[in-house]
């Protein structure tokens, strides 16, 4: 009895993630589906007209970032402040604030302003964030969302981190 209950929450919980996979096959998906996307990405130059390396984009400023990440139901893009004295993350992030009617202007959409919350180390960060539901890294027939996603948010932080970047020089 209690053995038919363990194989049918299996199931379920398989039927629920699509599929199970060890950590090495997850890892192992992951990175096709951003070397995939780099690759797609690297058509494109950033909006100085320079080659760039989308996925891990450099801002110039250390603990500022531009984050994508994706799992078993959802994708994100973000801007991520993670200076490790909190003075100086809050003033990253009210510098933000003040550069929020440029950047609405080149995301067209309303992101979530996040002044303090935890990463997945359990730092205290700050973030920008966007994210969208029902998307599966791990299904390939979900990889045309998540870049449909990504693309045009990633190349709208770079036209406004274009523009904004000299704002942060005191960050430097």
């Amino acid at each position: 009895m209690i053995v038919d209950r363990i194989i049918l929450l299996f199931l379920s919980f398989k039927q629920y993630t699509g599929n199970l996979y060890s950590k090495e096959q997850a890892s192992a998906i992951k990175q096709a589906f951003w070397k995939t996307f780099g690759q797609y990405m690297s058509l494109n130059l950033s909006a100085d007209g320079m080659k760039i390396n989308w996925i891990n984009y450099k801002t110039g400023i250390k603990h500022l970032a531009f984050r994508m990440d994706a799992d078993n139901n959802t994708a994100c893009i973000m801007i991520e402040i993670s200076h490790p004295d909190t003075g100086i993350q809050e003033l990253m992030f009210d510098q933000f604030k003040e550069l929020k009617p440029v950047l609405d202007g080149f995301v067209e959409e309303e992101w979530q302003w996040q002044p303090k919350t935890t990463d997945n180390h359990g730092k205290t960060t700050s973030r920008i964030i966007n994210c969208i539901q029902g998307v599966h890294i791990f299904k390939q027939d979900d990889w045309p969302q998540l870049i449909s996603f990504f693309k045009p948010r990633l190349l709208a932080l770079d036209e406004f981190w274009s523009v904004a970047q000299y704002h942060f020089d005191m960050f430097k």
